[in-house]
């Protein structure tokens, strides 16, 4: 792949970096070019000065023959600017954006622009380490409608089939971690001690699927 990235702060000299380690093509543009010492002296990819909007500047960065562009300077307005240049004028399918606010980057991202809103990641994985179980999951899609989380099999499902929880907790197991490795379950997997769940669920259902976790299964032997 060919990657053209605009910012080369610490996130996109370390995600300029992590492509190369790939195998694949990088391009960084910043307005600033001291920035461009953050990549050390291994990085071989094209360091781009200017304004990451400019089409002249993601011309001389080979947006046209990009596979993805990722806008990761320290601004929003100039990411979303950015991301909508390279989606819409340039047509790369594969774009993100770095947003701070996580109210626009909803917005964004049902205007169908990948976002990443790094405060709310933040204060999600924080929440996550201080809160019970169950009360944040491992992740949340921007829209805040689906969650996933992985929880240690409770005692009184152990034997029980996937199906069965699926149904009963209204959830689906994504996949189980198993003896160390991990296994895509169907509806006849029986679920055994020690198994680590990875459960997706509605938000507004979050609730009654922990009921029945940590309650069992009505019925056995289906």
């Amino acid at each position: 792949m060919h990657v053209v990235i605009m910012g080369c702060g610490r996130v996109g000299s370390t995600l300029a970096r992590s492509l190369e380690d790939r195998n694949h093509t990088v391009s960084i543009i910043d307005s600033e070019p001291d920035s461009f010492r953050r990549l050390g002296p291994g990085f071989n990819g094209d360091k781009i000065p200017g304004i990451g909007f400019d089409q002249e500047v993601l011309e001389k960065a080979g947006i046209r023959r990009a596979d993805a562009f990722a806008a990761v300077s320290s601004g929003d307005n100039s990411n979303i600017i950015a991301a909508r240049v390279a989606r819409e004028t340039f047509g790369i399918a594969q774009v993100v954006a770095r947003i701070y606010d996580p109210g626009r980057a909803e917005v964004y991202q049902r205007l169908g622009i990948t976002t990443v809103a790094t405060v709310k990641w933040t204060a999600d994985q924080v929440l996550r380490r201080i809160l019970p179980a169950g009360a944040e999951p491992d992740f949340r899609d921007p829209s805040g409608t689906i969650r996933v989380e992985h929880v240690l099999t409770p005692e009184s499902w152990v034997g029980a089939r996937v199906g069965q929880l699926q149904e009963e907790g209204r959830l689906r197991v994504a996949w189980i971690d198993r003896l160390g490795e991990g296994m895509l379950p169907d509806r006849d997997s029986v679920i055994q001690e020690g198994d680590l769940l990875h459960l997706v669920t509605h938000e507004a259902h979050a609730d009654h699927s922990y009921q029945v976790l940590n309650h069992g299964p009505e019925r056995r032997g289906q």
